[in-house]
């Protein structure tokens, strides 16, 4: 077999694990609704938060991330009396227009969710933080936020997903 077509097997089936997971995701989503749903159907249909983010108002926030195989992160919000109050998916252009410049690691961890990738670079001192997403319908995406040695955002801006890599 030619290394052309093992490569294209390759991409053929993470394409295909990638459909699989948008599908899943979906179905667990549908089986939710803002203000009815608990905390014990937010579990139930996505399981262990990978962080709880805890909130001024006394609500919680749990962070679902499908990254770095995935293109989606997920905030889910539960309110103090225990109801999903929202449930966004947050690799989206009109959140990463909230990074801004300044921003902590924390800030932008609790807005983004974890990364697929971090990336030192000792001499300039920096590191990039990034996130795949799809930009609608099939365009695969790279959003990367650099931060610079106090920890804070440099810059951040979207590129093309090369088939390589980042």
């Amino acid at each position: 077999m030619s290394m052309l077509s093992r490569m294209g097997r390759t991409l053929a089936a993470l394409g295909t694990a990638v459909l699989t997971l948008l599908g899943c995701d979906q179905q667990r989503i549908d089986a939710l609704e803002e203000g009815l749903s608990t905390e014990a159907d937010v579990r139930a249909q996505f399981g262990q938060p990978a962080t709880i983010w805890p909130e001024a108002d006394g609500a919680r926030t749990f962070e679902y991330n499908r990254q770095p195989q995935g293109h989606q992160n997920y905030m889910i919000t539960i309110g103090p009396d225990g109801t999903m109050t929202a449930l966004r998916q947050v690799l989206t252009p009109h959140v990463f227009a909230q990074v801004q410049p300044g921003m902590s690691q924390e800030q932008v961890r609790r807005l983004l969710g974890q990364p697929a990738r971090r990336t030192t670079y000792d001499l300039k001192q920096e590191t990039d933080w990034d996130w795949h997403w799809i930009d609608a319908p099939t365009r695969q995406m790279v959003f990367t936020v650099t931060f610079g040695r106090d920890g804070r955002v440099l810059r951040a801006g979207s590129h093309d997903q090369r088939p390589d890599g980042p």
